[in-house]
């Protein structure tokens, strides 16, 4: 940080000074000009927090897509199926049980299991031919998204979170003052919030396990030098089904949380596996640190365009990629 702030004050000064604007935003009291160009307080905070909270859920799918394909170099188009599979499985499991948790559990290891498999019958068979892997894991999405309509239909299914999920907490934000002196203050729903807190803890571990772990630089190494660590003894292969295995249980365990926040229905593969694609681009390949990033803006870009925008609002995504592919080809964290 000392670094950045010497060779480039200027913009360490801008990005102080858009801070303490952004921080002024949420938890000072709008005057009436700034609601009258902006609008409502309460709705800025509202969607701020939802493009935060949809970042996480983007970035649970994303962390996946960051294992298979920015670090193992797979090209894995049935990522967002697996995510949709996993949304379906551990719904018909939580039904049956009555356990939320239960669903999640089970969601993450077939999701996990399928992905082992995947790895194993397929990407085995072609590693390093980006063109023939993409081609096979689209005829994948599109054979199990029949399957999934036939099995499952064209509704909507929504899951019930743990009773203690329920409902909204006050946060330390005021919206407004009333006449009578007393602050009205912003509820959000904590729900949105705990996936927020679990993304943020899968990231964490996830840094964790590749940058501080034996298997982790096992995975890199590999990635980097297959041959050379095949050479030392390590089984390069269980490695990577592994690795695969992972990447896809957190599909499945994005699907629940995901299902339980929003809706699972047909379409939500494409819309997540393009979502992950984007996020992937512009944080950089194999970066766990920039698929964060990338879902940050990409969830704060969606929301807000939603909110402000909504004709146009698609388009802030597509135009933040672009940005990011003109500025640094490589991804906001991508290296060289």
């Amino acid at each position: 940080m000392r670094q950045f702030i010497e060779r480039h004050t200027f913009w360490a000064i801008v990005l102080v000074l858009l801070i303490a604007v952004f921080l002024w935003l949420v938890f000072a009291v709008w005057p009436p000009w700034l609601v009258a160009a902006i609008g409502r307080k309460k709705t800025f905070v509202n969607t701020l927090f939802n493009g935060v909270t949809l970042g996480g859920l983007y970035f649970l799918v994303a962390s996946g897509f960051t294992l298979v394909f920015g670090l193992m170099r797979n090209v894995n188009l049935a990522h967002g199926s697996m995510y949709l599979l996993g949304g379906y499985i551990g719904y018909d499991v939580a039904e049956a049980s009555g356990s939320w948790f239960l669903g999640l559990a089970v969601a993450f290891l077939v999701i996990a299991l399928s992905g082992a498999l995947l790895q194993v019958l397929v990407f085995r068979r072609m590693e390093g031919d980006d063109l023939r892997q993409t081609l096979v894991t689209i005829g994948l999405s599109i054979v199990a998204a029949d399957l999934m309509l036939a099995a499952w239909t064209g509704v909507t299914y929504q899951f019930a979170p743990p009773e203690w999920l329920f409902g909204a907490a006050k946060l330390p934000i005021v919206s407004a003052v009333k006449s009578s002196g007393d602050a009205v203050y912003i509820k959000y729903p904590i729900y949105r919030l705990s996936v927020l807190v679990v993304a943020i803890g899968i990231g964490i571990a996830l840094w964790l396990f590749l940058n501080r772990t034996r298997v982790g630089m096992m995975i890199r190494a590999g990635v980097n030098d297959r041959d050379m660590l095949s050479a030392s003894g390590v089984n390069v292969q269980l490695v990577f089904a592994v690795v695969f295995a992972i990447g896809a249980g957190l599909a499945g365990f994005a699907g629940v949380v995901g299902g339980t926040a929003l809706s699972i229905s047909p379409g939500e593969d494409i819309r997540y596996l393009l979502a992950s694609l984007i996020v992937v681009i512009v944080g950089g390949l194999g970066s766990v640190t920039g698929a964060a990033i990338g879902a940050l803006l990409i969830g704060l870009a969606e929301q807000f365009g939603l909110a402000y925008f909504p004709t146009y609002g698609v388009v802030l995504t597509f135009l933040i990629m672009v940005f990011v592919l003109a500025v640094r080809p490589q991804g906001i964290m991508g290296g060289r």
